[in-house]
């Protein structure tokens, strides 16, 4: 008989965390929770457990403040837009709780199919909504089924930034989330959120130990440097400060364009961005301007 590989192990604990997580945050017969993963991969039994434990952090930790959240659609697709920060960025699960919590809508996280391929964490994260970024994802969950999807165009330059270039927007790519928008016909609306930056600041990065593990960035955060003596150096890695975080719905913004179109004016997708990301970055500075501190907003 055949000595178990590590990927195999991995992969046999992988499916019995999922069938714990599964069984615990659902009490419905087994024939719904086997039924209950939608063709993305999100399973609700798993996104209501999830809330559970997410919504003391999100309430009382965090203490989330919404301006605009009537500007979301309660229903309909629409691609929702902001930008990104922290080492281990908290504003993606931030903003899909308070929307499922506040407007009962689900929220499709569109993120680097890196994500997807971390062992164990890969598969709570595609269960508990995250979904690789690609177009023909995405332009299945915004026009075929109709739903809200989350995407941050900076990437990972924007949680990967020091400290001392905290709300600063990086470049929002080459403009692809506006072209599948225009595909899609959906509007996309644009938030700004604060908060984010302070609850994992990164003071450092060490370039040969992210290129040796194959990672984007490898940081050094002031929470490792703050909480290490009192939690290790693992539970100061993932833990966060408690920023208080608040976002800001901007006005959605509608393309005149017909949908399906093979092909959309190049000019137009990246002048549409870059209009985006300057009223991002607009709301942001007005933000931080009426902010007394970050701790207490």
């Amino acid at each position: 008989m055949e000595k178990p590989t590590k990927s195999d192990q991995i992969k046999s604990v992988e499916s019995k965390i999922v069938k714990l997580v599964d069984k615990v945050g659902d009490n419905e017969p087994e024939s719904y929770r086997q039924s209950d993963v939608d063709r993305w991969g999100r399973s609700e039994s798993i996104r209501k457990l999830t809330g559970k434990l997410f919504d003391p952090m999100y309430t009382k930790y965090f203490r989330a403040e919404w301006e605009g959240l009537e500007k979301i659609p309660t229903k309909g697709g629409a691609l929702l837009v902001s930008n990104h920060a922290g080492a281990i960025p908290p504003d993606a699960p931030v903003i899909m709780h308070g929307i499922e919590k506040e407007l009962n809508r689900p929220v499709y996280g569109l993120a680097d199919f890196w994500f997807r391929t971390l062992p164990i964490a890969g598969t709570l994260w595609n269960r508990g909504g995250g979904v690789p970024a690609h177009p023909s994802n995405a332009y299945g969950i915004l026009h075929d089924d109709q739903q809200l999807a989350l995407v941050f165009p900076e990437g990972s330059k924007g949680p990967s930034k020091l400290y001392k270039e905290r709300y600063q927007l990086r470049r929002f790519g080459r403009g692809g989330f506006v072209e599948i928008a225009m595909k899609s016909g959906v509007p996309i609306i644009p938030i700004a959120v604060v908060g984010a930056e302070e609850a994992m600041p990164i003071l450092t990065k060490l370039p040969s130990i992210s290129k040796a593990l194959n990672l984007p960035y490898f940081p050094i955060t002031l929470n490792q440097v703050l909480l290490t003596p009192f939690l290790g150096p693992i539970l100061a890695s993932v833990a966060y400060l408690p920023a208080k975080f608040k976002i800001r719905v901007l006005d959605p913004i509608h393309f005149d364009v017909p949908p399906d179109q093979a092909r959309y004016s190049k000019t137009k997708i990246l002048d549409e961005s870059e209009n985006i990301r300057l009223r991002i970055q607009d709301a942001i500075y007005d933000m931080l301007a009426h902010r007394k501190n970050p701790w207490l907003g």
